[in-house]
């Protein structure tokens, strides 16, 4: 029996039930991508301090929040929350979002120079039973619009940049970048939406006797967030990077799947693609 439907849109209506909430899915699953666009790099950009590459190595790196700053240089507290992982900035095109909060959130971003415009955040609008995460959810909101400037530092061929963003109240933030799935994999990946059981069955893997792997099949979903279609149900070998699964949870996710194979061969008793979770679409208690 179903019990609950717990991601919802704005007003509390299912994220599937009425058009204007299908709408509003419709923006948010073209948006907040994790797919880097244009040219698909092997290796993060080579240092260089001119603007076009500065803005490379941006996109080319997902950013981690380490520290913040108040206007006076103090350490701020309540950006970092013990036992959850840090929020990370993604920037890609002219986009950017927000990833390690309760809601997936975005917003249009600009460049120039040294100076960084962000434009007002959406997101989905998921109830969160964590109340310091929300609260920090709304912070960021808040702050983001704020941006003023920017800067890489540290960026040389071997060591991992860092990127400093100041505010207009004065308040800065430090954030460790780490290569984007595309830099690590080598293309921009594929997008896709997998529907997720909510109960492991058993499967055959070679190395791991009474192996226990996930049950998933495609969904299909038209321009304006509408679902069209599903396909077979199959068994998923191997794991979905960044997806913890939750026995009872029905999930339906969009996830970037990215080839293995190198130099146009594919590993050999392994897996031949990479899937990574890029946003959760739908979430539903079953039992």
């Amino acid at each position: 029996m179903h019990l609950k439907r717990l991601n919802t849109l704005s007003g509390g209506r299912p994220a599937f039930g009425k058009a204007l909430a299908a709408a509003t899915l419709a923006t948010l699953l073209a948006a907040c991508s994790s797919q880097p666009q244009g040219a698909p790099m092997t290796q993060p950009p080579s240092p260089s301090s001119s603007p076009s590459s500065s803005a490379h190595t941006l996109q080319a790196y997902d950013w981690d929040l380490v520290a913040a700053h108040d206007a006076r240089g103090q350490a701020a507290p309540g950006w970092l929350l013990a036992g959850k992982r840090p929020l990370r900035l993604h920037f890609e095109a002219q986009r950017l979002s927000v990833q390690n909060l309760c809601n997936v959130m975005g917003a249009g971003y600009t460049l120039s120079g040294p100076n960084l415009q962000v434009g007002q955040p959406v997101s989905t609008k998921r109830a969160c039973a964590e109340r310091d995460l929300m609260d920090l959810e709304q912070r960021v909101a808040t702050l983001l619009p704020q941006a003023q400037r920017w800067e890489l530092k540290g960026v040389t061929a071997t060591t991992a940049p860092q990127l400093a963003l100041w505010f207009a109240d004065g308040s800065r933030w430090e954030l460790a970048g780490s290569p984007t799935p595309a830099t690590r994999f080598g293309s921009a990946g594929e997008r896709m939406f997998l529907e997720v059981a909510p109960e492991r069955v058993a499967c055959n893997h070679p190395l791991m006797p009474q192996a226990q792997c996930l049950r998933v099949r495609d969904v299909r979903y038209a321009d304006n967030g509408v679902r069209q279609g599903v396909g077979e149900w199959r068994i998923f070998q191997g794991e979905i990077e960044g997806y913890r699964h939750e026995p009872g949870l029905r999930n339906v996710l969009r996830v970037q799947r990215y080839s293995l194979a190198r130099n146009g061969q594919l590993p050999a008793d392994a897996p031949s693609h990479a899937y990574l979770l890029d946003m959760v679409v739908e979430t539903e208690r079953v039992r």
